[in-house]
C-alpha cells in the first residue's frame, strides 16, 4: 500500500511536508550548521525520529500480539552526522527505555522486534545504529 506525502519548498531552504491522508502538515529546515535556520527537524533528524517512533511502535505492536499492554516507553536518539564528505548520517544512537517489571524472555523478543523494524532494516549498513534498551526495577 502506498502512502502520498507532499512536499513543497518554501525558501530559506525549508519545506512543508504534508501527509495526504490525513491532512497533517509540518516544516523542515536545514540544520544551523549546513546553512539553515534549524527552526524545526532537518531531514536527516527526520530519519532519526522515524527510527525512534518505529522502534516504540513495532515493539508496542508485538507486545499487543502477545497479550501485553507496556503502557508507557520512551526513547532518546542522538544523530551524529559522519565527519567526512559526502554529507550523510554516521550514527544513530538509540535508547529505549521501557516499563518496569518485564521478565527476562520477554526482554530478548523486545529486543530482536527493535532490530528488525522497518526502518532499522531500511538503514544503509554504513549508518551505525546500535540500540539500547533500559529496563527499571
Amino acid at each position: 500500500m502506498a502512502v502520498e506525502i507532499n512536499v513543497t519548498y518554501e525558501g530559506s531552504l525549508r519545506c512543508e511536508a504534508t501527509h495526504a491522508p490525513s491532512g497533517n502538515r509540518f516544516l523542515t529546515d536545514a540544520p544551523v550548521d549546513n546553512q539553515g535556520k534549524g527552526e524545526s527537524f532537518s531531514p536527516t533528524d527526520l530519519v532519526a525520529t522515524g527510527l525512534a517512533t518505529c522502534v516504540l511502535t513495532t515493539i508496542a505492536l508485538v507486545a499487543g500480539r502477545r497479550g501485553v499492554d507496556l503502557g508507557k516507553m520512551s526513547a532518546r536518539v542522538l544523530k551524529e552526522m559522519h565527519p567526512d564528505p559526502p554529507r550523510r548520517i554516521g550514527k544513530l544512537l538509540l535508547t529505549v527505555t521501557m516499563p518496569p517489571g518485564i521478565p527476562e524472555e520477554d526482554r530478548k523478543v523486545y529486543d530482536r522486534t527493535a532490530h528488525t523494524c522497518p526502518v532499522h532494516r531500511s538503514l544503509h549498513p554504513d549508518i551505525e545504529a546500535p540500540i539500547e534498551f533500559v529496563y527499571p526495577d
